[in-house]
């Protein structure tokens, strides 16, 4: 049960129950995320944009989701992407790992390992290695790791929000989310 109350959208700002009457899954985080008026649709619009419009590989990015939500103890995240991450090309022997913390396991290619140290090391510890932001961005291009660590930011700043409220799980949607964005038009993305 959630530790808050889900914002009332009745009584929400006009432009946020329309924000969120325009969503195609009406899950439990977004009615959490209505309390913060000024904030909801920037938030949903940022989220858009890493999960349709970023350079970076979709499969590295769901590890790098899925590997935030292992650490942060964020189930709901783990529930929505799970399915975003064997849609975008994660076999489940990746996910078991990821779940396991196992980031040697040999499921993993070079890139996807830097993809995961790096994504721990900036969970953990927010300043990752030298060592370790090197061996990403010999695998990867600037832009590209920006991109990883806006995504990393954005679904720890998720999955604190969820795990801080106790937003109560929904059923999978995020492939029908992450669809509709891809079917948006790429200026309103």
């Amino acid at each position: 049960m959630a530790r808050m109350p889900y914002a009332d959208l009745a009584r929400a700002h006009p432009k946020v129950r329309e924000t969120y009457e325009s969503l195609p899954a009406k899950l439990n985080l977004f009615r959490m995320l209505a309390h913060a008026e000024r904030n909801f649709r920037p938030l949903l619009e940022l989220g858009g944009t890493i999960l349709s419009r970023q350079r970076l590989d979709a499969k590295l990015r769901e590890h790098a989701i899925l590997f935030v939500a292992q650490l942060s103890h964020a189930r709901y995240e783990w529930v929505q992407h799970v399915p975003v991450a064997l849609r975008s090309g994660a076999t489940p022997e990746q996910i078991s790992a990821i779940e396991a913390e196992s980031l040697s396991s040999s499921c993993f290619d070079p890139v996807e390992r830097a993809v995961l140290g790096y994504t721990r090391e900036v969970v953990q510890e927010v300043r990752p290695s030298d060592e370790t932001l090197g061996a990403l961005r010999k695998r990867l291009d600037d832009p590209e790791v920006i991109e990883l660590t806006l995504a990393i930011g954005y679904y720890m700043m998720m999955a604190r929000l969820m795990e801080a409220t106790g937003v109560d799980l929904d059923e999978a949607a995020g492939v029908s989310i992450v669809e509709s964005l891809e079917e948006a038009d790429p200026e309103e993305a």
